[in-house]
């Protein structure tokens, strides 16, 4: 006889099964730890409210997507992030991938660059261009860019202490092309939060650091109006080990600190807001992510018109970028991280991500190869094309499994910011290493589960096979190094230093006042000023952050 309620199904047909053969672990769990229930039905959605938890797409909430059309109108833009050696090899690469259908351009720059030395600083030996591209000047960048159109090409730079200046060095290189700024687009990821929480590549304390983003966003509301100013990222905390609730807090805890400062600058919120775009992970929970992707949306419209008042639908409009999971990737057997890719991949799709970059199945052990690059972008290609996910938008609401389970990290989500709201916000929660705890506590119990057998990673702690499968790998060009040092050599031998000196001064006034930055930062790269150059100016005027270590 058919049971007329979930419960009575529960207490019948599920128990006898259950007693007869048990499940296959005692506990189903998400990854905040939260226990999955064996179904879900219309129970679960006895006061749920269609319009107001989901509405339509492009409509408030945005639940369902920001654009009425999702993928019917058109695709997510596709991007591969590379960068490797020097800018000349980069820029055969990124050649090499629009060639193969990437719609955008995805740069990744090696630590030099990113904590704001030169090539050449004795600092950093042994650094140059092995986790990205190596950049110390315009010319490096006017190599990068050379031959590819940056009026019709969009460009992420994950880049974040010296973001200002390298988004100085991609404009200067566009005027150089003699393109029209108002056409430029692309984003800068810019957020330096979350550097001191999980990544740690920060050179200034955050209160210059946040100056310093509050004069991009100020600087491109006028003169780079296509520009997303800041890709607000809860990537990389998530690969640190965080829970797919703690990523969207934590992140929106720190968009939260940038719009007050901007505020606070005098700026209004909608004038800004519009480009503002986010950056998540998507790890290996199908489902879960899914569900994250589409609270996100919700929380930030929430936020944008309970807390800001923003009356501008754009502001309220959450856009992200995805990637999938580079923690999840495997050294063993790593044939397999090109299925865990392509799953992830799928995820951020039926999420409705508005970018996406997916991961090459050889990462585990080294830079890409060309040839797992483009089998990569091809499962990119292969949902877009052939799997008709994209056919329809949102194709899994009304799920009663979906819906619950966003609403669940929804309100994980929203209590943890409701935590760090009454610590003070995500600066002072950084400073107190609130943050920071609850990360290491969340990986602790993840690797735990790992270790234990209760959490399976194919191939690792189950299925494994004796031997380490190493495929032919990209090995790193230890010439590059040299090759840079005598560019730059040659670089400060013929620029005119005293033009580079006057405007270095410059930008050292201004880090003592509340001048715009951005402009001068332009002036400086034009004259061929290097970042080392830069940075050493505003480490002596703000000095460097030193992380609190307690025990």
């Amino acid at each position: 006889m058919a049971s007329n309620s979930e419960h009575e199904w529960r207490e019948s047909t599920y128990a006898r099964a259950t007693a007869r053969n048990k499940e296959r672990q005692p506990r189903f769990e998400s990854s905040s730890g939260a226990e999955v229930d064996p179904l879900y039905a219309p129970e679960h959605m006895a006061e749920w409210n269609y319009h107001e938890k989901l509405g339509y797409p492009g409509e408030y909430p945005y639940t369902r997507g920001v654009q009425p059309t999702m993928y019917r109108g058109r695709l997510w833009t596709m991007r591969q992030y590379a960068g490797f050696a020097d800018a000349e090899e980069s820029n055969r690469r990124y050649k090499f991938l629009l060639e193969q259908g990437q719609t955008g351009l995805s740069v990744a720059f090696d630590l030099p660059t990113q904590i704001g030395y030169d090539s050449d600083d004795p600092v950093v030996t042994g650094e140059v261009g092995k986790v990205g591209v190596a950049i110390s000047s315009l010319q490096d960048m006017e190599t990068l860019t050379d031959g590819i159109p940056l009026e019709q090409v969009t460009t992420s730079m994950t880049i974040n202490s010296t973001g200002p200046i390298l988004l100085a060095l991609y404009v200067a290189a566009a005027k150089k092309q003699g393109a029209d700024l108002s056409k430029i687009g692309g984003t800068t990821q810019n957020d330096i939060l979350k550097e001191y929480i999980a990544r740690g590549t920060y050179i200034f304390p955050p209160r210059p650091s946040l100056r310093m983003i509050t004069d991009t966003f100020a600087w491109c509301t006028d003169e780079l109006p296509s520009w997303n100013t800041i890709s607000i990222s809860g990537y990389h905390m998530r690969e640190a080990g965080c829970t797919a609730a703690q990523e969207l807090a934590f992140t929106f805890a720190d968009a939260i600190e940038y719009v007050d400062a901007a505020i606070e600058a005098g700026m209004e919120f909608d004038a800004f807001a519009p480009r503002l775009s986010f950056f998540w992970a998507c790890h290996s929970n199908f489902l879960e992510e899914i569900a994250k992707f589409r609270a996100s949306r919700r929380i930030w419209a929430k936020i944008a018109t309970e807390r800001y008042g923003s009356t501008n639908p754009r502001s309220q409009m959450l856009r992200f970028h995805t990637q999938t999971g580079g923690a999840t990737l495997t050294a063993q057997q790593p044939i397999n991280n090109v299925i865990r890719t392509a799953l992830q991949a799928l995820s951020g799709v039926l999420g409705g991500t508005q970018s996406l970059h997916t991961n090459s199945w050889d990462e585990a052990l080294a830079l890409p190869t060309e040839e797992s690059v483009e089998t990569a972008l091809r499962t990119q290609q292969v949902i877009g094309y052939e799997s008709g996910v994209a056919d329809v938008i949102d194709p899994l609401a009304g799920s009663y499994y979906i819906e619950a389970l966003t609403d669940r990290v929804e309100e994980e989500a929203n209590a943890y910011l409701a935590r760090i709201e009454d610590i003070g916000g995500a600066l002072t929660g950084i400073e107190q290493g609130f943050q920071q705890r609850e990360i290491q506590e969340s990986a602790y119990r993840l690797q735990r589960m790992q270790e234990e057998g209760d959490r399976v990673v194919v191939g690792v702690n189950r299925f494994e096979t004796e031997e380490l499968e190493v495929p032919p790998i990209a090995g790193h060009d230890r010439t590059v190094e040299t090759r840079q040092a005598e560019r730059l050599a040659k670089l400060r031998a013929e620029r005119d230093n005293a033009a580079v000196d006057a405007a270095l001064g410059a930008i050292r006034t201004a880090a003592n006042n509340d001048e715009n930055m951005m402009p001068l930062l332009i002036d400086a790269v034009e004259a061929y000023a290097t970042i080392g150059e830069i940075c050493g100016v505003l480490r002596e005027e703000w000095g460097e952050y030193q992380e609190a270590v307690t025990i």
